[in-house]
């Protein structure tokens, strides 16, 4: 990799969530471009293993961390561990997070509880450690995942957006607080990227389903995946993103762009609106 390209060279990185799907591969992009990498995980182990071998095989150190976000005590333990092996965190990416749907009437007080403290309360409380070890050390970038959830409304998700719209609200918060100490803190909100749990979440899913669907409803006319999410993780916090904090930054081939009510938006469209105010001429070029 070119030098231009191993823009986090020496960083040293906490990742959460880093056994599956989105956190993995941000775990293995952060090491492909030169940081050292602490991956935590929360149940299965194998993902987090295979990663740190694939870490340890590009030259660079990395340590695997289980931690239960539904405990109490899951930040300081994982905060302590990966400033034990680290010494410091230059980089805290926060992507551990569960996701759920239900009707709105049916969430019950314990589902609520779970999912907000594994996607907010937890994360919260480990990016105040981590911040406060940053500060000591002259600063440092956080990434903190959201979801278009956060954003825009869609049935049966009322308690996962509420706790990805904290992300994005705090997220703003934090990086105008800590500006100043040379902490910066930004969001990336993902859209439909395919990860290993949507074959057991969604009946009858394929990949061939997948891209039949997303060419027919997202703009870009492909699913996102893990890498995309990666590569834009691994800019915000590099030092290439330096006079960039507070954002949140979209990334979902166009789909929260794309006006709901418009259903085809591939071909030129047979209503025409306005004939009466404006000259219906065709263009002869």
């Amino acid at each position: 990799m070119a030098d231009k390209e191993r823009r986090l060279a020496n960083k040293r990185v906490l990742v959460t969530g880093a056994g599956t799907g989105i956190g993995r591969q941000i775990a293995l992009e952060f090491a492909l471009q030169g940081a050292d990498v602490v991956l935590h995980y929360s149940h299965e182990p194998a993902g987090a293993e295979s990663a740190l071998k694939e870490i340890e095989s590009m030259g660079r150190r990395a340590a695997i961390v289980l931690a239960d976000f539904n405990d109490d005590n899951a930040a300081d333990k994982l905060a302590n561990t990966a400033l034990e092996f680290l010494g410091q965190v230059d980089c805290l990416v926060n992507n551990a997070g569960i996701t759920f749907n239900s009707p709105f009437l049916k969430v019950n007080s314990e589902q609520f509880d779970v999912l907000m403290n594994v996607n907010f309360r937890t994360p919260f409380f480990l990016t105040q450690r981590i911040v406060a070890d940053m500060i000591q050390h002259g600063g440092g970038a956080i990434c903190n995942l959201s979801s278009i959830h956060g954003l825009q409304g869609a049935p049966e998700h009322s308690a996962y957006a509420a706790t990805k719209g904290a992300i994005i609200a705090s997220t703003r918060a934090l990086a105008v607080e800590f500006g100043h100490k040379g902490v910066r803190v930004n969001a990336i909100a993902p859209g439909w990227i395919t990860v290993e749990s949507y074959w057991g979440a969604i009946p009858g899913f394929s990949l061939d389903m997948a891209t039949e669907q997303a060419q027919n409803s997202i703009p870009i006319a492909r699913y996102g995946v893990p890498s995309d999410v990666a590569k834009l993780a691994a800019f915000l916090c590099s030092d290439d993103a330096g006079f960039i904090t507070a954002q949140t930054f979209v990334i979902d081939g166009g789909t929260t762009a794309l006006m709901s009510l418009i259903s085809d938006f591939r071909n030129e469209s047979k209503a025409r609106f306005g004939r009466e105010y404006l000259p219906d001429r065709q263009s002869t070029k």
